[in-house]
């Protein structure tokens, strides 16, 4: 891919992952338009550099996702680069214990919701996002589409079973993906992360890398055309998943 003079989109770029790979363009002469529910972290992250616009949209609701799609294909018809890097992880146990009736009925209820709320954000809507803007893609002499997946769609751990559903989704959706579009001008890549220092990941797990350090080891494949990107200790598990699965399995369980 050229390193410049793209017009990126970035689902969940406010903050994390995403506001870094943001930068990151950005600072390689792409625009970026970022995407994302918090209003005030949007204006902070815009403030960072003139390239960077902002676009408020709830991807749990498919119409402002189409607010979103009809608006990029009217303001932004060079839209040559997608990156579905929005996400959530929800950690719980699918055993409600012994909660009284009462209470077992609204923690079923909870659960429920975060299950259609992870489903819907970490998939479905990366899925129609994707299907909803191949064709302004396509104009466009050189595209791609970036999918952020995880580790934990390799190699699952136990206490985030729907998420690391979703991310396994994911990886094979681009894999596919990359199968019908071989022939086309979009390449299809994928990162992989580990445990990456956000937000979300507050309070988990140890050896985090930094969003920073994401982008930039990102970076070094997207310009080399390499399609799948694994980061940090990914390149490991993705060795041991192959030699010794069950280690893999092991290691990830409980983390």
């Amino acid at each position: 891919m050229n390193k410049s003079g793209h017009t990126v989109l970035i689902t969940g770029g406010a903050a994390g992952i995403g506001l870094a790979l943001a930068k990151q363009f950005v600072r390689s002469g792409n625009q970026v338009i970022i995407t994302g529910r918090d209003l005030g972290k949007l204006g902070n992250a815009k403030a960072y550099d003139s390239g960077i616009s902002a676009y408020g949209c709830d991807l749990r609701s498919e119409a402002e996702v189409s607010v979103l799609v009809n608006r990029l294909y009217d303001e932004h018809p060079k839209l040559s680069v997608l990156v579905n890097n929005a996400g959530i992880q929800y950690n719980y146990s699918f055993l409600t214990g012994n909660a009284a009736d009462d209470k077992k009925q609204d923690m079923q209820q909870a659960m429920h919701n975060r299950i259609a709320e992870e489903t819907h954000v970490n998939f479905i809507a990366p899925v129609q996002l994707t299907a909803a803007l191949l064709p302004l893609l396509a104009r466009q002499d050189e595209a791609a589409v970036v999918n952020v997946s995880s580790g934990l769609g390799l190699t699952p751990k136990k206490s985030a079973p729907v998420y690391c559903a979703t991310k396994a989704g994911i990886h094979l959706f681009t894999q596919a993906l990359r199968y019908q579009l071989e022939q086309t001008n979009i390449r299809v890549f994928e990162i992989i992360p580990p445990i990456v220092d956000t937000e979300m990941t507050k309070g988990r797990g140890r050896g985090k890398i930094t969003p920073d350090q994401l982008a930039e080891q990102f970076w070094t494949y997207y310009v080399l055309d390499r399609l799948e990107i694994p980061i940090g200790k990914v390149k490991l598990l993705r060795w041991l998943n192959r030699l010794a699965p069950s280690v893999a399995q092991a290691v990830l369980k409980n983390s």
